[in-house]
């Protein structure tokens, strides 16, 4: 008869071996499923971190945007304020009739009054602020603002005849646009026929 003991480590040798195998595999698998997992996660943080950079570069730009056009366009109340004063010295200049231009009594204070223009109109371009006279030139409904239409045949249509009030602009912003009188009637220009 056959020892049951013998028998019974027999087995289990035989289940040992059995599995022993598939323990090796199943060891491997998991090794590869982690290394797998982890070149996932690896893509998944490289990916995130190039998203990140390109996100900061803009904000960067954008910034660097809004600071330039911070300094650009920082006066521009102020500047808007200030036009109502060039304009009030236009008209005291232009108030003065022609023939008491040249009086002992006259001269002198409308020669001051020019002078504060000129410079009040230089020191509004040292900070960016141009004015526009746009008399002779092509209508632009973007920087001029037309008041009524003057029939003449002799200008082509759409060129600005009059000014009434002059246009300012701050860097490439309108800050006001010129009101115009504009030539209608005349021949038409290649901008109109198009």
């Amino acid at each position: 008869m056959s020892d049951p003991n013998k028998s019974a480590e027999t087995e289990n040798a035989a289940v040992q071996d059995a599995v022993a195998p598939g323990d090796a595999a199943a060891t491997e698998a998991p090794e590869a499923d982690e290394a797998s997992v982890l070149a996932a996660e690896n893509a998944a943080l490289k990916d995130r971190i190039l998203r990140t950079l390109a996100e900061m570069e803009n904000l960067r730009r954008r910034t660097e945007k809004e600071v330039a056009d911070s300094r650009a366009y920082a006066v521009t109340k102020f500047a808007a304020d200030m036009l109502t004063v060039a304009d009030n010295v236009r008209r005291a200049i232009e108030s003065v009739p022609a023939d008491q231009r040249d009086g002992a009594a006259v001269k002198p204070f409308l020669e001051g009054v020019e002078l504060t223009e000129r410079d009040l109109l230089n020191t509004l371009e040292r900070h960016g602020i141009r004015k526009v006279e746009p008399k002779g030139e092509r209508f632009d409904p973007n920087r001029h603002q037309a008041m009524f239409e003057v029939e003449d045949p002799s200008v082509a249509a759409g060129t600005v005849l009059q000014v009434m009030q002059a246009g300012y602009v701050i860097g490439e912003r309108v800050l006001r646009p010129a009101m115009v009188g504009v030539a209608k009637g005349g021949p038409k220009t290649a901008d109109t026929a198009a």
